[in-house]
């Protein structure tokens, strides 16, 4: 099974999950999927409309937020208002996590809703290093 890693109640990460990873996600209570990786950046990858396909097959809502490098503010707000206006939990993903959690925390910093100590604190308890992007 994929490595969803738990960030705060409402928000997880994982690196890379395949389209069959979409179901084991709706078992665990999460209504949306974020998919912060552009297609065809690695040969293989599941692509979007493959991941779209399954969380709909699942019941969850799927968007896709293509992130190269750093976030930009439009990939920030996106991210920031779809987590915000989900149901429930939701779980995004890139290659390895880095960009996700990266693009909801500045969210989260621009918003006032965490302060940068707590999210560094909450990325290196994922198992992701903020202070580079935070700090």
């Amino acid at each position: 099974m994929t490595d969803f890693r738990k960030v705060t109640d409402e928000f997880s990460v994982a690196p890379q999950i395949e389209p069959g990873d979409i179901a084991q996600a709706a078992k665990q209570g999460f209504v949306l999927v974020i998919n912060n990786r552009p297609d065809d950046e690695q040969p293989g990858q599941p692509s979007s409309a493959q991941m779209e396909a399954e969380a709909r097959k699942a019941g969850i809502e799927y968007a896709h937020v293509p992130v190269r490098g750093m976030p930009t503010q439009d990939q920030i707000d996106q991210v920031q208002t779809l987590v915000e206006r989900a149901p429930g939990p939701a779980l995004a993903f890139c290659r390895s996590g880095t960009r996700s959690i990266v693009t909801w925390s500045l969210g989260q910093s621009q918003a006032g809703l965490r302060s940068p100590q707590a999210l560094i604190q909450l990325g290196q308890d994922a198992g992701y290093d903020l202070s580079q992007v935070l700090g």
